[in-house]
Formats: C-alpha cells, structure tokens, sequence
C-alpha cells in the first residue's frame, strides 16, 4: 500500500489505536489489496461487499474475523480517505449470540492443581484472581502487583488502565514464585529477561494443564476470565462492580455472565423431578445415566 499504509498509520496513531489493532488492521487492508490486485483507493462499495462475501463463504472466516476486516475497511474508507461509508449498503456481519464457556469452581482447582511448575501456576492463578485478559496478564510488571491495597494494576485494551482483585491466594503464590525467580521488571518474563512472556506460551501451559484434567469442556486461558466474572456473580458481587474490575465499557458486554450464572438455579426444580415415573421407566432412566459419560 505504501503512501496509503503510512496515512492510515498516522490515523491509528492519532486516534490512539493498540499496537494490536494497529496491526490486525493493516494486514487486513494488505488483504483486501493483494485479493482485487489493486491499491484500495481505486476499489469501491461492490468491491468492499464482494471481499467480505468471499471472507464469509469461501475461506469460512468467524464472526470475531469478520467484524475485524470490516473494522478495518470502515477506518480506512471513512478516516484515511474520507469517504463516506454506507453502513446500510455494507452490513455489518451479524454477531451470534453465543455463551462463554464457565468452568466449575472445582474444574478451575484441577487445572490449578495440574500446573506443576511454579511460574506457570503462578500466571494461572493471577489471571484467574484478576479477570485478566491473556495480554493483559503477559505485560504485568513486578510493580502492577499492590499488595497493600491488594490489588493489580492493569494495562487494558485500548490503553485503558484499571484495577482489579489481587487474593490472598494469589499474593501468596507470587509471592513464593517471586522468592524463586526474582523477576525484576516484568513479572512474567520470557527466556530473555527484557522481554514478557509469550501469549502463546501462556496458552501452552493452560492447554497441558487442561489435557491433564480430563476436563472436556472446550476451555482456554480466556475461560479464566469468564470464570472470574462468574463466580463472583454467583457469589452475590454487583454486576456494576464486576464491570469495573473486567474493564468493560459497557455493562451489556458484563450482563452475558447473568446467562451462565448458577445463581438461585438450585432453588429451581426441573418439571421431570415433579413427575411420579413407573417403576420400568425409572429402572430404564437409572441405567441410561449409568451407561451416559458426562
């Protein structure tokens, strides 16, 4: 793109875009260059429509992908060149409705339990004590970890800078991890001391532990998070308060927890328990569940 990729990258810059929006955005519009063959200022509308047609139908891209491409094209089209963009014209990829994916209380202290190495469960048990995301808990500095105010300071998306909970667990075990390895400047280091930990590092650690467990749900690092804001939920915290802590900026984004949440759901009886089955059906429903692996 040249000349176009350095103005779109003032523009980000200027309105003070991450670094990792920055990048998914300019290779999405290296994309959309390199499909027409051409430099995305002599490609129009149709163009844009039929590319994000042939993400969807031809490379099966997922929503998370699509919304992205769309984001950057938006930016470059309306912001770098100042064009008007038709948001009835080029629809916007509609987002499923799909919960996250909440693992128990008990889930979350296998996987704990099943993390041998000491950094390693040190990452794991901050993340899970902060609601942090995976970038978020790669960054941490020795000096984000407050242990008087018993807090973390955190370097959100979009440089949004919060606080959020520091356990007692969690001080106890960064603070046994700190006596190991005497990390200096980030709290999680890479094999290089001036560098933080991988994301895919992290990633790593939890998909061994996880394998560990013989847990089957599709869990990931990022379902610490979700179990963070769960559980406190269940636990009778404010929703408003777990917005803060999770650096939401909306608290619709926070109210998806109300839909995974086991609150009160115990009180609630199921209408096959209110019913008084014959005996061969009882006998029939007892030994499916027996033969069922759940």
């Amino acid at each position: 793109m040249g000349k176009l990729r350095d103005q779109m990258q003032r523009d980000m810059e200027i309105k003070n875009l991450s670094s990792r929006t920055k990048r998914c955005y300019l290779d999405w519009m290296s994309r959309f260059a390199r499909h027409f063959r051409k430099p995305p200022d002599e490609l129009g509308d149709e163009e844009i429509k039929t590319f994000l047609h042939f993400l969807l139908q031809e490379k099966k891209a997922s929503q998370s992908a699509m919304n992205q491409a769309y984001s950057a094209l938006k930016f470059f089209y309306e912001t770098t060149l100042g064009r008007p963009w038709n948001g009835t014209q080029i629809p916007r990829c509609k987002r499923g409705k799909r919960l996250p994916v909440v693992l128990s209380q008990d889930e979350v202290r296998l996987i704990l339990l099943a993390t041998e190495n000491l950094k390693h469960l040190a990452i794991l048990v901050t993340i899970y004590s902060g609601g942090l995301r995976l970038s978020e808990a790669a960054i941490l500095k020795v000096a984000d970890i407050d242990s008087q105010r018993m807090t973390i300071r955190v370097r959100g998306k979009g440089d949004k800078d919060r606080y959020t909970l520091l356990g007692k667990n969690a001080l106890k075990m960064l603070r046994t991890y700190w006596k190991v390895y005497r990390p200096s400047d980030w709290l999680f280091p890479s094999r290089n001391p001036k560098e933080p930990i991988s994301v895919s590092s992290i990633q790593k650690v939890f998909k061994t532990s996880l394998g560990q467990t013989g847990i089957r749900k599709p869990a990931s690092v990022h379902t610490l998070r979700h179990c963070f804001a769960t559980h406190l939920l269940e636990s009778g915290c404010d929703l408003y308060y777990i917005q803060r802590l999770m650096g939401h900026s909306s608290v619709k984004t926070t109210s998806v927890y109300l839909h995974v949440t086991r609150k009160d759901l115990h009180k609630i009886v199921s209408p096959i328990d209110l019913l008084e089955l014959p005996d061969k059906a009882a006998t029939a429903l007892g030994s499916s569940c027996h033969e069922a692996s759940f």
